[in-house]
């Protein structure tokens, strides 16, 4: 299975090529938010992407503003990716989508609530409130605007969502259901979640987060979209389309030891990895490098670090690891379609993104910590994406060499 196109925004950029450079060169991305009130918040600061106001080719303005800021986000990395991938014609309509989200059309359930409690609430705007809150309208909406008609389906798993939808398509088309898929995650920014975060403690008090640091003390909320098109080689080369990557392995597992705490040695973790591999046909000393969840939190942090030293035994010392969370934020739902597709960047450029803002790395970092950006000769990289409820997804992906 192979992707013949991908898409990416986030607080780094509007693009591939802007996110390429971002990530090439330890840019850090956080600012203060101005997308809603947190003047009442402990932490003030996010990964915000600097959405443009007017809308992308082709889409109509009013459907623009009708739409809420996690499709917005959305609808720029699936045009990118389309695009990038040169679909055009019947082989367009024909494209299931798998789409993961977290808070999917939030902001549009806070409009409801802060109008129906207000003295003289407008009735005929919350009907279309109802409806549009629901992120099945939000997608199909998507799907008419990318000229998509075929089956559309959405997952939905805290931070795993966006990594899942990516390993569901890949599993569509390796079992020959498909051709190809559209398959990517996102999240925006909205006040409920990020004051959830916040009343938690679970956000850096300073808003800049040092995942795997000895003094971690939390993580920062980002917001962005990435989408990849899944097809099988076959299809792709019968169309001559453009190859980025291939995938090589997927592996899922759910993580019983807590609701939000993820058990101390990675049991789940070491599960998805091995399983990726397994499927992969490589050994752990074949990965050329992971894109760690690292969230910056102590449970998490400690729990994937002891997960990485159990999976690769011997070679652990060998293995390049950072967490690009510590440069644009967790992007919850979003999250592991990002990272799938920093991931393919790499490879396609043959670097390594690095783990920021660290001083004192945590003594589980028995791996090769990535603490400044660096040239190398990637062929296998993996990415590793966890979420509450115990939902946890491993991806590998491959470097598409020239015959």
């Amino acid at each position: 299975m192979v992707i013949t196109g991908a898409g990416i925004i986030t607080p780094m950029g509007l693009d591939l090529p802007e996110n390429a450079h971002g990530f090439r060169t330890g840019k850090s991305a956080f600012s203060p938010i101005t997308l809603f009130d947190v003047s009442r918040q402990r932490v003030q600061t996010a990964g915000q992407v600097n959405l443009p106001d007017s809308p992308p080719p082709h889409i109509p303005r009013r459907a623009w503003q009708r739409m809420d800021r996690g499709t917005r986000l959305a609808l720029i990395a699936a045009q990118e990716a389309l695009a990038m991938a040169g679909i055009s014609g019947t082989h367009l309509s024909h494209i299931p989508q798998i789409i993961g989200t977290s808070a999917a059309a939030m902001p549009i359930g806070e409009n409801y609530f802060k109008s129906a409690t207000s003295k003289n609430p407008p009735h005929h705007p919350q009907l279309q409130r109802v409806e549009t809150y629901q992120a099945q309208r939000q997608l199909t909406d998507l799907a008419k605007h990318l000229h998509l008609d075929a089956p559309l389906r959405i997952v939905s798993n805290a931070c795993a969502s966006g990594a899942n939808a990516i390993g569901q398509a890949f599993q569509l088309v390796r079992s020959g259901r498909a051709d190809r898929v559209l398959a990517g995650g996102y999240d925006a920014l909205c006040q409920l979640v990020f004051a959830g975060f916040d009343s938690l403690q679970a956000l850096s008090p300073s808003g800049i987060p040092r995942p795997v640091d000895a003094h971690r003390d939390g993580l920062a909320l980002g917001e962005g979209a990435a989408f990849v098109l899944v097809e099988s080689a076959t299809a792709a080369r019968a169309r001559r389309a453009p190859i980025l990557a291939t995938i090589l392995g997927y592996g899922a597992a759910t993580d019983v030891h807590h609701l939000t705490q993820p058990h101390p040695d990675g049991d789940a973790a070491l599960a998805t990895m091995t399983a990726a591999c397994q499927m992969a046909r490589l050994s752990p000393s074949e990965i050329h490098y992971i894109n760690s969840h690292g969230t910056g939190t102590p449970l998490n942090d400690i729990a994937e670090g002891r997960a990485i030293q159990r999976w690769a035994a011997d070679a652990v010392a060998t293995i390049p690891v950072s967490s690009t969370k510590s440069a644009i934020g967790h992007l919850l739902g979003g999250a592991g379609a990002v990272e799938s597709v920093i991931c393919i960047m790499a490879l396609q450029g043959q670097w390594l993104p690095p783990s920021l803002h660290i001083r004192e790395p945590d003594p589980v970092c028995t791996f090769d910590l990535v603490r400044t950006p660096r040239d190398a000769a990637v062929s296998h990289a993996l990415t590793n994406s966890f979420g509450f409820g115990g939902a946890n997804a491993t991806l590998i992906f491959g470097r598409e060499e020239t015959p």
